[in-house]
């Protein structure tokens, strides 16, 4: 009886070794797959996160270039844009500057100043008016111009 006890006993022992040892690869294998599966969790969260930023940067980008295009824009008349990226929509109103020009005003006070200068300059019925008149209205506009391109009123030729 000893010996039949002795080998269920060892039987026993031996098989509760063999199961641990089994039991315990196999926790080690789902502790693996776990631990995979939070870092693959764990990086998809970090490129989502790298995504968004890129789309932020992208939206920045659009904003900015559409403010560049607006502001090298012809302002003769007023209107809407509107542009679109990443599932965004901007909407962007210029309006029509009021007023004269820096252009025209340039032309009439030269003209102005320049047909005063012609009467003083030129005494003889209105000729020295008519040249200095011209030669000031070529001069103020071209400064004029030069100032709208400046504001960005009117855009420069390609």
């Amino acid at each position: 009886m000893k010996k039949i006890f002795a080998i269920v006993t060892l039987a026993t022992v031996l098989a509760s070794c063999g199961n641990r040892e089994k039991e315990d690869a196999l926790a080690k294998q789902q502790a693996i797959v776990a631990v995979k599966d939070s870092l693959k969790l764990d990086s998809f969260r970090r490129a989502e996160v790298e995504n968004e930023k890129r789309k932020v940067e992208e939206r920045h980008q659009a904003e900015l270039a559409a403010a560049r295009r607006s502001a090298n824009a012809s302002y003769s008349g007023g209107g809407t844009r509107t542009t679109s990226s990443a599932g965004t929509t901007t909407t962007t109103t210029t309006t029509k500057k009021k007023g004269w020009s820096d252009a025209a005003k340039g032309t009439a006070i030269g003209a102005g100043v320049g047909a005063l200068g012609g009467v003083l300059i030129d005494k003889k019925d209105g000729r020295g008016a008519i040249i200095g008149g011209l030669a000031g209205a070529g001069a103020g506009y071209a400064i004029g111009r030069a100032e709208d391109r400046k504001s960005g009123r009117v855009q420069k030729k390609n």
